[in-house]
């Protein structure tokens, strides 16, 4: 599944106000501002990506006083390689800047003008009064094959969830106008969830458990407070790994360490955002890995460090379905799978 994102588009107010929303939507994790007026204030909040008309923008904008938003008229009989959006798309990017093109569909022609674009921006803002009636389903087809993120401007909630969902892939992002603290909270968590991979766990019996002498383990340790049911998915091969749960509970031997998981040898997998995998001796401090639960529920968390020491080892034999299974933990009380009970067992 791909990663969907948001961004702000800044309201007509003071900037106080202004500074506001942007400041909620950083704490909610959208850290895109398009803004005509204030990108130097807007820069002092934050790593933020500013996107504008002004040459210190972070990402380049065309259409917005110009044929994209109707300031400029665009004629059906007109030629669109002769358009005054493209050829100022073309300078930015001849310059190596990043583009994003910005388009109200209000008529075919600016259907057209928005596929043109599309094929030499990096973003493409759509935007539409009643994307129940805009054929944005149509602009999405024939975009597809293209290397552009499609961006629907919306005005609520729903209708970013609907704009994300359309087709089976829904455009990248959307793109909105803040109307109170409470609606961008509302829209991040929309995105976070349609950004949620999703994996279905089957369950295996273990076969055997045995020593095998010591190894370079990885600790995990987030910047995510993990709860019980939760861990990460862990293996020697990536088409089979388990559910290694979290240091979340409490133990006699040591205290509990709820944003810890104790991973496994360097040469095992972890599964990381977008289906895929990294090996354990990879992860560095600010990488990205998924925290997983018994029903196979993910969400993305952030390494906070990764350490490396010899600790004894223990083989895991399980089965699937006739099909045999293997991995290698660490040896110790504190190490657990998770059963389909949501139960934590110690592998010792």
């Amino acid at each position: 599944m791909k990663n969907k994102f948001a961004w702000i588009m800044t309201p007509d107010i003071e900037w106080e106000e202004k500074k506001e929303l942007i400041t909620t939507g950083l704490e909610s994790r959208i850290d895109h501002v398009l803004d005509l007026k204030d990108i130097n204030n807007i820069k002092k909040l934050g790593n933020i990506e500013v996107i504008s008309e002004d040459e210190n923008a972070d990402i380049s904008i065309v259409g917005i006083n110009g044929e994209g938003d109707g300031t400029l008229q665009l004629d059906n009989d007109a030629d669109l390689n002769d358009s005054n959006d493209l050829k100022v798309a073309k300078n930015y990017k001849n310059k190596g800047k990043k583009v994003v093109a910005y388009v109200e569909i209000n008529s075919k022609k600016h259907e057209e003008l928005a596929r043109v674009l599309g094929k030499v921006v990096d973003y493409l803002i759509l935007v539409g009064k009643d994307w129940t009636i805009i054929p944005l389903e149509n602009i999405i087809a024939d975009l597809q094959s293209v290397d552009v993120k499609l961006i629907a401007a919306v005005n609520s909630p729903e209708e970013a969830k609907l704009a994300i969902e359309t087709l089976e892939v829904g455009t990248d992002g959307i793109i909105f106008k803040p109307k109170s603290f409470k609606q961008i909270k509302e829209i991040a968590k929309i995105i976070e969830d349609a950004s949620t991979e999703r994996y279905e766990l089957e369950e295996a019996t273990v076969t055997d458990i045995k020593p095998v002498g010591s190894g370079d383990r990885v600790c995990i340790d987030t910047t995510s407070m993990l709860i019980p049911g939760e861990g990460m998915l862990i293996g020697s091969y990536s088409k089979a790994m388990f559910l290694v749960h979290s240091e979340s509970l409490e133990s006699e031997y040591v205290a509990s360490r709820p944003f810890r998981v104790n991973a496994g040898p360097v040469q095992a997998y972890v599964m990381v955002p977008g289906n895929k995998t990294k090996y354990l001796s990879e992860l560095e401090t600010g990488d990205e890995v998924l925290a997983v639960d018994k029903d196979g529920n993910s969400r993305t968390v952030i390494v906070g460090r990764s350490k490396i020491e010899k600790r004894p080892l223990i083989l895991i034999e399980a089965e699937f379905d006739e099909i045999k299974i293997k991995s290698l933990l660490q040896n110790a009380e504190t190490i657990r799978l998770v059963n389909d009970k949501n139960e934590a067992i110690s592998v010792s």
